[in-house]
């Protein structure tokens, strides 16, 4: 199955808006191990989460996953640029980003926190241009998260 990018970028878009909601959380970032690498199953392995695969297509694999932390989206990608390109369009939505070589998930801010602590990575914080919320966007309160948001289109 072959997909542009703008059906990518919808794709994490629609998930980002399913799986995350509003919420703070405790930031530890003293506990970042090194970045984990492979495949889709085997980052969800390290979380305990058995990944209900959404796209499985030759650029980009997704899943939903849960674990007890909560819900997340886990995606791997063939290339480090189709990785950018995702992560440039779903970021327009919002929402808290993990990212990893070839990988990102994508939760609430409490949920990346936590997988953070096991798969290593960098946190990045999308955009929201709603302006429904007054505030800087920071990740520090946790208030201003936007995926509680409805009525985007891809």
């Amino acid at each position: 199955m072959r997909m542009t990018r703008g059906k990518l970028a919808a794709v994490g878009a629609v998930a980002l808006l399913v799986l995350t909601g509003c919420g703070g959380g405790d930031k530890d970032e003293n506990a970042v191990p090194e970045t984990a690498t492979g495949s889709l199953e085997h980052l969800a392995g390290e979380v305990n989460c058995k990944p209900n695969m959404q796209t499985d297509a030759d650029e980009i694999r997704q899943a939903i996953c849960k674990n007890t932390d909560g819900k997340f989206i886990l995606a791997t990608f063939a290339t480090d640029r189709g990785q950018r390109d995702w992560l440039n369009g779903a970021k327009d939505y919002g929402g808290y980003y993990l990212v990893g070589r070839k990988w990102v998930a994508v939760g609430e801010e409490k949920m990346v926190t936590a997988l953070r602590g096991t798969l290593g990575g960098d946190m990045e914080i999308g955009t929201d241009h709603s302006g429904g919320h007054s505030g800087s966007g920071s990740a520090g309160t946790g208030t201003e998260h936007p995926s509680g948001h409805t009525g985007h289109s891809g």
